[in-house]
């Protein structure tokens, strides 16, 4: 009897350990999605390589990415999978405590932001990113245009260091006005 209270509350206590499951990873194994899924362990890994002291916009990059602990970009072309999506998205944002930092819309794609704040006043633990509509957008990559993407990544993140991170990574300017959000 003692061995399966110990186990049961070793089942309990499993989940608040760090082997915590997002809502978006059921995504990782859908037929049409591709996906990309960076852990601490390779961020860690790439951000010790190199000596960055004479760059300063990759030390600013490396020690932004210090504190990440992951990035989950999830994309797809199949209508229904983006209306998965969507879903998701809309069910984890009642969920979550996000706030819609900005949003963005061209046409049919729509570019939304939201953040979960940090401890302090200019870092957060979340920031997602949802996009939708690009079908009928010119990218193309590989032959597919995509539909929707997904993006969260989470940790320790100083927005004052998010312009490192939009050069370095080739990302819209517009992300560098997340920098400016005052709570």
């Amino acid at each position: 009897m003692k061995k399966i209270t110990l186990i049961l509350a070793l089942a309990l206590l499993v989940p608040l350990t760090g082997f915590s499951q997002s809502i978006f990873d059921k995504f990782e194994d859908m037929d049409h999605v591709g996906s990309v899924i960076v852990n601490k362990g390779m961020i860690d890994l790439l951000t010790s390589i190199g000596n960055f002291e004479d760059d300063k916009e990759t030390k600013d990059f490396v020690e932004m990415a210090k504190g990440i602990h992951g990035i989950k970009v999830f994309i797809t072309e199949d209508k229904a999978v983006a209306e998965e999506m969507s879903a998701t998205v809309r069910k984890y944002l009642k969920s979550a405590s996000l706030e819609e930092l900005m949003r963005v819309k061209d046409q049919d794609v729509n570019v939304k932001f939201y953040i979960k704040n940090g401890k302090r006043k200019d870092h957060v633990t979340e920031l997602l990113m949802f996009v939708s509509g690009m079908k009928k957008m010119d990218l193309d990559v590989d032959g597919r245009k995509f539909e929707t993407v997904l993006v969260s990544m989470t940790g320790d993140i100083d927005l004052n260091q998010i312009g490192a991170l939009t050069k370095k990574m080739d990302l819209p300017d517009d992300l560098n006005k997340v920098g400016k959000h005052k709570k």
